[in-house]
């Protein structure tokens, strides 16, 4: 336990920077919230890519099936899995959350960026991350994805996990709910499958996910100083990006 507190410790001033980016003060019109899905649709889409590899590692996933790891670790991340990628949709069926961001920007009227449909054509994380340079997008969004990407390709799995649960699970919850807050007042009528979206976030993420994250990452580092150090490092690096994110999107030219 005291791994995990001093990692929370050391992550706290980038938390604080988050919680006081302007980006929580930003969505002032359509315009501007236009950017903002723009933008943070890559970033809906890399979390699924980090819950994939996450599963990938910790539990089997092969026809030829046997036991991987131990079956709390199975647990948690297939628990994940489950709400993320099949989620209930506000009809009462099941949709992931990537799929509900999509179905929103659609319901507003906001175009989702080309490039995305461009990504399906690579078959290895190796090729996304040699022809991402190349790709139309901002700066900021091929700098968050690169740091992603080549986390999942290189990194251990406690620092796949540390970005997981300390640079996305963790984080969403607090940050929605400013955007939520914001969004009702403008145009409550025009946003009910994002506020939705937002809201299944919120609830989700800033409980019973963000708790079994977290113990998954104590369970991937045990008692290893070295494990948590990388952890550590690695979250921290994770929150460093998207703070540029957010940088590039307070920023972006409407």
């Amino acid at each position: 336990m005291s791994h995990l507190i001093e990692l929370q410790k050391s992550i706290e001033p980038y938390k604080k920077v988050l919680r006081n980016h302007p980006i929580n003060s930003y969505i002032i019109s359509h315009e501007h919230l236009s950017v903002f899905m723009q933008h943070h649709i890559f970033a809906v889409w890399d979390f699924m890519s980090l819950v994939k590899k996450l599963q990938v590692e910790l539990t089997s996933v092969d026809s030829l099936w046997f036991p991987k790891g131990s079956g709390e670790t199975r647990y948690l991340i297939n628990e994940i899995v489950l709400g993320e990628e099949s989620d209930i949709d506000p009809n009462g069926g099941y949709i992931s959350h990537f799929d509900l961001y999509l179905r929103a920007m659609d319901e507003l009227a906001i175009m989702v960026p080309p490039a995305l449909s461009t990504f399906k054509q690579f078959k290895s994380v190796e090729e996304f991350l040699i022809a991402l340079p190349s790709i139309d997008l901002p700066q900021s969004i091929k700098d968050f994805l690169t740091f992603t990407f080549s986390s999942i390709l290189n990194g251990k799995i406690e620092e796949i996990s540390a970005i997981f649960t300390f640079g996305r699970e963790d984080l969403i919850p607090e940050m929605f709910q400013l955007i939520l807050n914001q969004l009702r007042v403008q145009s409550p009528d025009k946003i009910k499958t994002l506020t939705y979206y937002l809201e299944r976030h919120i609830e989700v993420d800033g409980g019973h996910h963000s708790a079994l994250a977290t113990s998954m990452v104590s369970q991937l580092c045990q008692d290893d100083p070295k494990a948590w150090a990388r952890a550590t490092q690695a979250a921290i690096n994770s929150l460093e990006a998207r703070i540029k994110l957010w940088d590039g999107i307070v920023n972006a030219k409407m």
